[in-house]
C-alpha cells in the first residue's frame, strides 16, 4: 500500500498556503523564488531568474523546517515568470522530499485535491490544509467537471475559505459530504450553527 501511495503522490501537485521560499543556482547566478507547487518529481516555481527550458538549475528548499533539500532539477517548461523543473534526484533526495511532504500536509501547511471516479462517482479528495489556495482547482472540478461527493478524511487544517467553498459545493452543486476527519468535522459543525451562515441542513 505504501508504495501505491508513493506511486500516486509522485503525480500529484502539493500546493501550500504560504508558498516556500527557494534558492537557485543557475549560469554561475544565484537568485531566490517562490515554491507554486511540489511533487516527488519536480516543482513548479516562481522567479525573476531567466532560466532556460532543456537546462540544468541547482535548486536548495526547506519546507517549514524540514531538512535543507539540496537538487537539481531540468527546466521543462514556462510561462512568464513561472517555471516547471523536474528533479535529478537519488533515493536519498525522494524520501526526504517525501518525509517533508508528509509533514507539511500534517500540519496544514499544505494541500493536495485529486478527482477520482469510483464507478461514475465522482470523488474530490482533499488532504492537509483545506483553504483558499485550492479555490481556482476547487471550482474548476465543481463546475467543469462535475463532483458527486467530498471525501474530507484527510484534511488536518481548515479556515474560513475552505469551509465557504465546501458550503458551495453543499447548497449550490448538490454535494455530499462523504469522510470527514476530526478537525473537519468540528469546524463544519462550528460553522452551520452561525445564526445566518446557512439553512442549518
Amino acid at each position: 500500500m505504501a508504495s501505491s501511495l508513493l506511486e500516486q503522490r509522485r503525480h500529484q501537485r502539493i500546493r501550500f498556503g504560504n508558498p516556500p521560499p527557494i534558492k537557485i543556482g543557475y549560469g554561475g547566478n544565484l537568485g531566490e523564488g517562490l515554491i507554486v507547487n511540489l511533487s516527488l518529481s519536480g516543482l513548479m516555481l516562481r522567479t525573476s531568474l531567466e532560466l532556460e527550458i532543456g537546462h540544468t538549475a541547482g535548486c536548495e528548499f526547506s519546507l517549514f523546517g524540514s531538512p535543507v533539500i539540496d537538487v537539481p532539477a531540468s527546466i521543462v517548461s514556462r510561462v512568464g515568470d513561472l517555471f516547471g523543473a523536474r528533479f535529478q534526484s537519488g533515493p536519498i533526495n525522494q524520501i526526504i522530499i517525501d518525509d517533508a511532504i508528509n509533514a507539511a500536509l500534517s500540519s496544514g501547511q499544505a494541500s493536495i485535491l485529486s478527482m477520482n471516479d469510483l464507478a461514475g462517482h465522482k470523488v474530490m479528495r482533499i488532504s492537509g490544509g483545506l483553504n483558499g489556495t485550492l479555490q481556482s482547482d476547487f471550482m474548476y472540478a465543481l463546475t467543469r467537471g462535475g463532483v458527486d461527493e467530498l471525501d474530507l478524511g484527510g484534511v488536518t487544517t481548515v479556515d474560513q475559505a475552505g469551509l465557504a467553498l465546501c458550503l458551495v459545493a453543499t447548497t449550490r452543486h448538490g454535494v455530499v459530504l462523504g469522510a470527514q476527519s476530526a478537525c473537519f468535522a468540528d469546524a463544519w459543525r462550528a460553522a452551520l450553527a452561525i445564526p445566518g451562515k446557512n439553512d442549518k441542513r
